[in-house]
């Protein structure tokens, strides 16, 4: 047995949290990418020193977190950058936007693979351009989904106005890890048309079933000038709410043009995200470990239950992330999200919001047992209606 039990059940109503508080009274919820799980001992005990000290000003940079991601990303996936490459923000999704509103004007476009993330949909639109979506090819097995990258369509999508491509990598919502090979046939299209790339590999560390994170940037030496990553520790350490986030740009010019943009425009990373951050690279890989085969076990658990109980629904088995995004044009109802929120008071992520109506994405990112009654609560819900149908 393990030092840390994720089996153990937390109340989060009444901590501020987003994911809890969203949804009236009585609904579980499995949406937002945030884990129900506390985090490691050692990150928590460092912010409880940090807090000792007392006194919370400005902070600015982290040597030492530096050091730690330059280390990290060495032993973990033979990739070598240097301190001064790291640019710190405190989040993804400000990022984001900030790529947008630098590299494009109104009227160019952002390439993405849809289903998606929101923001990659959402953001370009604020600033006057167009995400344009390149449907991923969905294979269907049974009731298992597995989705694979249509490499002639986003060839033939890119335009003069095109200016960056935006990647999810692990990807998010579908699970996938995509392969060096997958990110050879990406790479030479951006470099045959001078496309930037923009991947975000928030999930690299949430890797199932011995699967190897290979980020972009590392498969090829001449596409690291034009390649943007973004990581956190957030999502893979259960540090959402710190807010501590940063990229990775090799290319002096371009990272002195983001850092000149980015200051004075985002808030500067907090020293309790800080803290955090360092703690959690340095201590928390135990923790880590840990929890990757229990989320591997609630993955298989939400396959099993689809396919032993719900066979109108088709699902994703993750290769990462503790994301499963299942087909629910099954059901025969107009909108499955609100089926399950109104009859299962299960509260799922919209599928609408990533580019797919009649899906959704269920977070099993939760003790097993809240897992099981979301599970239960959408299968009687789905044979009350059977019955009231039939």
């Amino acid at each position: 047995m393990g030092v840390y039990n994720f089996d153990q059940q937390i109340d989060r109503r009444h901590s501020d949290s987003i994911k809890w508080t969203f949804y009236p009274e009585g609904v579980l919820p499995a949406w937002v990418a945030d884990m129900d799980f506390p985090a490691a001992n050692e990150v928590i005990a460092a912010i409880k020193t940090r807090a000792d000290h007392g006194v919370f000003g400005y902070a600015f940079d982290s040597p030492d977190l530096r050091a730690l991601i330059v280390e990290r990303l060495a032993r973990w996936y033979g990739w070598t950058i240097q301190p001064s490459e790291i640019l710190f923000l405190p989040g993804l999704v400000p990022a984001i936007h900030l790529m947008c509103m630098m590299f494009g004007k109104a009227g160019d476009q952002v390439l993405i693979h849809t289903p998606v993330y929101p923001p990659f949909l959402h953001a370009p639109h604020l600033f006057e351009q167009s995400a344009k979506a390149i449907p991923l090819i969905e294979q269907v097995e049974g009731q298992r989904l597995s989705y694979t990258i249509d490499f002639e369509q986003t060839e033939a999508a890119i335009t003069p106005q095109t200016k960056f491509m935006l990647i999810s990598h692990p990807h998010n919502p579908i699970g996938r890890s995509f392969t060096p090979e997958e990110l050879r046939k990406l790479g030479a299209i951006c470099e045959r048309h001078g496309v930037i790339m923009v991947s975000d590999e928030i999930h690299c560390d949430l890797m199932l079933d011995g699967h190897q994170h290979t980020p972009f940037a590392a498969v090829c030496e001449t596409w690291r000038e034009h390649t943007i990553t973004m990581m956190a520790p957030s999502k893979s350490f259960n540090l959402a709410g710190l807010g501590c986030s940063f990229l990775i740009i090799q290319n002096p010019q371009l990272h002195q043009e983001i850092m000149k943009t980015a200051f004075g425009l985002l808030p500067l990373v907090n020293v309790m995200g800080f803290t955090a951050a360092a703690a959690a690279y340095q201590h928390g890989q135990a923790w880590l470990d840990e929890l990757l085969p229990y989320l591997a076990r609630n993955r298989d658990l939400v396959c099993e239950y689809i396919e032993t109980h719900l066979p109108m629904l088709r699902v994703t088995r993750p290769e990462a992330t503790y994301l499963a995004w299942i087909d629910a044009r099954g059901l025969g109802v107009d909108d499955p999200y609100q089926f399950f929120l109104n009859e299962a008071k299960v509260g799922l992520g919209n599928g609408q919001d990533f580019g797919a109506p009649g899906y959704v994405r269920l977070n099993f990112g939760c003790p097993q047992d809240t897992l099981l009654e979301i599970l239960e609560r959408m299968r009687t819900a789905i044979q009350q209606r059977s019955s009231e149908v039939g």
